[in-house]
């Protein structure tokens, strides 16, 4: 056998070691790390624009804006953190990261920021939210649509 040869053989068998060791999330883990995300996240947001830019409950309610305000200003922090760290507060109390489903590394904000529309898309379906149940990789749509998958971190 040529050196080459076992080179690409020891180089497969090390690849294939990593892919035996990744963990998909659970939908349990998944859930409770979105809750907790929308309670560290999403809901200072709205008290931000509740209060201090609108300046009461009342004029928050009255406005179209304020609601798609708060939604983009959530989707950019979540891109943000989803692309640097892959994980948000919720994802890492959970030891939860988002990342490629070939190569797990770290997504980018683009494809962080249409993977969370993409979400928004799917729970909206309701379809979306229980493909994981039929998956052996607990993929959601809208991890389907970008190509990632959530893994734990160990």
């Amino acid at each position: 056998m040529r050196f080459r040869d076992i080179k690409k053989t020891t180089k497969r068998k090390q690849q294939e070691k990593k892919t035996l060791h990744v963990r998909y999330a659970y939908y349990p883990d998944k859930i409770k790390a979105f809750i907790t995300d929308l309670f560290m996240i999403y809901a200072p947001i709205l008290y931000f624009i509740t209060y201090v830019v609108m300046g009461s409950k009342e004029a928050f309610q009255s406005s179209q804006w304020a609601p798609f305000l708060g939604v983009t200003m959530y989707t950019l922090i979540y891109g943000f953190l989803i692309a640097k760290f892959g994980q948000t507060p919720g994802k890492k109390a959970y030891n939860i990261k988002v990342v490629d489903d070939k190569t797990y590394k770290n997504i980018g904000f683009i494809r962080a920021i249409c993977r969370f529309i993409a979400f928004l898309f799917s729970a909206t379906i309701l379809l979306g939210l229980l493909t994981p149940f039929f998956r052996k990789d607990k993929k959601a749509l809208h991890d389907i649509i970008c190509s990632t998958v959530e893994i734990y971190t160990d």
